[in-house]
């Protein structure tokens, strides 16, 4: 799980960066606040990274999916990309999940093998 959803994150991380270059553009937004909240969500989608196998992880990242939709507000595609990193960000837990649950099962049958 941990290296499907680390892929998703470090995703978001080069999408909110682009995003917020195209914030910019805006001039009802100073370049500090964007930069801010831009920074902050790149630097929680790094550190998700390490922590989406520990507890709350996971809710963490949702939390991270439904900030990058609302961004949609602000730079419109992010509605569109944020419901795509949403639906990635399902499968990688999802299928991420399946195959701990295969690889543990296999580790198991190759213990008793021994």
């Amino acid at each position: 799980m941990r290296t499907l959803c680390s892929s998703t994150l470090i995703g978001e991380f080069f999408i909110i960066g682009f995003a917020g270059l195209v914030a910019m553009k805006d001039d009802s937004l100073s370049s500090s606040a964007v930069w801010t909240v831009c920074g902050v969500a790149m630097a929680l989608s790094v550190l998700l990274c390490g922590m989406v196998t520990r507890p709350g992880g996971v809710q963490l990242g949702w939390a991270l999916q439904i900030a990058l939709i609302i961004s949609g507000f602000v730079v419109p595609l992010m509605f569109f990309l944020g419901a795509c990193f949403a639906a990635l960000w399902w499968a990688s837990v999802h299928f991420g999940r399946k195959v701990d649950e295969a690889k543990a099962r296999w580790a198991a049958q190759e213990a008793q093998a021994r």
